[in-house]
């Protein structure tokens, strides 16, 4: 139950500080509490997402996403029979309370401490041209065009195998033979890379199609050309917890009209609404999709994601959007790419 007092909470705490405090640690959970210490709820990563797809402001209450009925252990509970609850309730951290409803400690899984391994495959998509960012890409794929002293896709390898993910397959094409001889078979970052070698622009999900034999898990697919914080051990989780066949990352995008907006009808004026403020979910290039979706992929013929995804759709199967609240920057033109680089220092280091 070590450093378990870090993650309570009152429950005025905005979501934003409530980030902070899951990030914080390893024990991935805050535990919302009143000035007796009693126990009002909790709240996890899931939770936030989830309050995020709802239209919640990091500025909210963490009352907006509170876990009101969670699972309980009671004081003094034997520590298999709480393991036994666990797994019955398919959860890693169980808040203990004494007689009275008071937080006294935080069970967990033992083994959520320590980076699990995972055998996924993961298919890092590294075959644009890069042709906004010309001339930089004239002799350099994009991929390996260095932001904080090192390529794009090193960063990108280097995040998931942080998480426990080593088998790689990189989709290459215009200048592929300089990211292969990079990278070479992975070694030197304790990882496993074989390349699936585009004669043609696939698009980004047809490259799958060159996958040498169907996965019997979930494959993770990034664009080689997006550098994010996000937790990849929390998004296989959440991919799982709810039973997709396919799930897409989104970024919430906002713009500012920059006039009043008139509402009308017919002739008349309904309403003035000054300069408002549109919000939207933006496709994050970061997806995970489970084997029968690979099935829905043609061979040899350019396919992209947001194709895969309307077939998915309109087959009514599963899906599910996994909105990325940490670090996320697409680098497609010159202005992202100068952006990055000022940033990395202080997000990645």
């Amino acid at each position: 139950m070590k450093d378990w007092r870090k993650t309570l909470i009152n429950a005025d705490t905005t979501l934003r500080e409530t980030i902070r405090v899951i990030d914080s640690g390893a024990l991935r959970i805050a535990l919302v509490v009143d000035a007796d210490q009693k126990l009002l709820g909790t709240v996890s990563d899931g939770d936030i997402r989830r309050g995020i797809l709802r239209g919640c402001s990091l500025e909210d209450s963490v009352q907006q996403v509170l876990n009101r009925t969670p699972t309980v252990a009671a004081q003094n509970e034997a520590k298999d029979q709480i393991l036994a609850l666990m797994r019955l309730k398919q959860v890693y951290q169980i808040p203990v309370i004494d007689g009275e409803g008071r937080v006294v400690g935080l069970e967990i899984v033992e083994r959520i401490l320590e980076t699990p391994q995972y055998d996924n495959c993961v298919v890092l998509m590294a075959g644009g041209l890069g042709s906004r960012l010309k001339p930089l890409t004239d002799d350099t794929p994009k991929p390996l065009l260095k932001v904080g002293g090192k390529p794009i896709l090193e960063t990108i390898l280097e995040n998931f195998t942080h998480y426990g993910f080593t088998n790689f397959k990189i989709s290459v094409n215009y200048k592929g033979e300089l990211i292969e001889d990079y990278f070479g078979d992975g070694s030197r970052w304790g990882a496993r890379i074989e390349y699936l070698r585009e004669s043609k622009k696939l698009g980004t999900a047809g490259a799958l199609g060159l996958l040498p034999e169907r996965p019997n898990l979930p494959v993770l697919v990034m664009n080689g050309d997006v550098l994010t914080k996000v937790n990849f051990q929390q998004l296989l989780e959440f991919h799982r917890e709810h039973q997709a066949l396919a799930t897409m990352c989104v970024r919430e995008y906002d713009f500012q009209v920059p006039y009043g907006v008139v509402t009308v009808d017919k002739h008349r004026i309904l309403n003035i609404e000054e300069k408002p403020v549109q919000r939207f979910f933006v496709n994050a290039g970061i997806y995970v999709l489970e084997p029968e979706a690979l099935d829905l992929i043609p061979r040899d013929t350019f396919f992209d994601m947001p194709t895969l995804f309307e077939k998915v759709v309109s087959l009514k199967k599963e899906t599910a959007v996994f909105p990325v609240r940490e670090y996320w920057v697409d680098i497609g033109r010159m202005d992202d790419f100068q952006r990055a680089e000022g940033e990395f220092g202080q997000v990645f280091e």
